[in-house]
């Protein structure tokens, strides 16, 4: 009787349960919506949900790209102050040129998405880390945010573009409300879950999935059996500035005005909403769908608090605990999957 390759054999629906990234994130939200559920009256109300999922898409829409990155080895330091970028970029160009907003929307994204070229060409030519490319960029962005605005506009913030044309159409497709069932839903919430189906597509059914995970592994082994290692470290980055670009239009038509000093801290909470949804620190391990759990917990906590009226000052600790929870979380649900192999 001939032996049969072990590796022939289908996964126990046990392994394949271990096996999944974010497999710790889900059982990590479904704790603290029970929690939440118990210690605050109004957690479980239509309208509170929603603003819960507007809060978890708010910086689901930054996590994705991000957990894609990580999946990828690299960091980026600067995805926080990048959204405020391309904010000021879209509000500064339509102003000065008088121009209908759509045009700056468009200028906004070539230069968002040149930042993120930038961070993963000087990553890619220098070999230096990415936190310290990152960091670098994170800190002339910052200073250009702020210098920039007051050379053109005297202030700290940009004038209001709400009485320009093409206004009220940018406003319906990066920051309207829609109506379901009598309950009113931002459409980051939209732009959100379309960002997870295209990642999860991207890294699950295509080529260019299968080289990030591989790049994230092992970049020498990588390239040696013919992966683009450059080129897809790149494409990472620029998909890091879409979504600050979706991110700074959403804020920028949401207010018509944009403060330049905001953005500045949070690269970290993406960072942290990767992690917490599976992502390992040192890549070649994460999925999209984590991600977005990682940002829906941290929605959760974020107004979970206020619903049950506690002091907000302990959020960060709670984020801080969760954090650590979940990196220990999936740290054991990956020796566990070994162990089943």
């Amino acid at each position: 009787m001939s032996a049969v390759d072990e590796r022939l054999l289908p996964a126990s629906p046990l392994r394949r349960l271990l096996s999944r990234p974010e497999l710790g994130s889900v059982v990590g939200a479904i704790a603290v919506f029970l929690f939440f559920a118990i210690a605050a009256d109004s957690f479980l109300r239509a309208a509170s949900l929603s603003t819960v999922l507007y809060a978890s898409s708010t910086i689901g829409i930054m996590a994705v790209p991000v957990a894609l990155l990580m999946i990828g080895g690299e960091f980026d330091l600067s995805a926080g102050v990048m959204v405020t970028s391309s904010a000021l970029i879209s509000s500064m160009f339509s102003y000065q040129m008088t121009a209908n907003v759509w045009v700056g929307v468009g200028v906004s994204l070539l230069a968002t998405l040149a930042i993120g070229a930038f961070n993963g060409f000087m990553l890619t030519r220098t070999k230096l880390p990415s936190f310290i490319i990152t960091l670098g960029t994170f800190l002339m962005l910052t200073g250009l945010n702020l210098g920039f605005t007051k050379l053109i506009d005297s202030t700290v913030s940009t004038k209001t573009i709400a009485d320009m044309e093409g206004f009220p159409t940018a406003h319906d497709v990066f920051a309207s409300t829609l109506t379901i069932g009598g309950v009113d839903f931002k459409i980051t919430i939209l732009w959100w879950f379309a960002l997870v189906a295209l990642a999860s597509w991207i890294l699950l059914r295509t080529r260019a999935g299968n080289w990030i995970f591989a790049v994230g592994g092992n970049q020498d082994a990588a390239r040696a059996v013919g992966v683009p290692v450059a080129k897809t470290k790149i494409g990472l980055y620029m998909g890091v500035a879409l979504g600050a670009w979706i991110s700074g239009q959403h804020l920028l038509f949401s207010y018509d005005v944009v403060q330049s000093g905001e953005g500045v801290g949070n690269e970290l909470i993406y960072i942290i909403a990767a992690v917490i949804g599976g992502c390992l620190i040192t890549g070649g391990y994460g999925s999209a769908i984590g991600s977005a759990v990682g940002a829906f917990i941290f929605g959760m906590t974020s107004k979970g608090i206020v619903f049950a009226e506690w002091n907000p000052d302990w959020f960060k600790f709670f984020l801080g605990a969760m954090l650590l929870l979940a990196t220990l979380l999936n740290a054991w649900v990956r020796k566990r999957a070994e162990a089943t192999k």
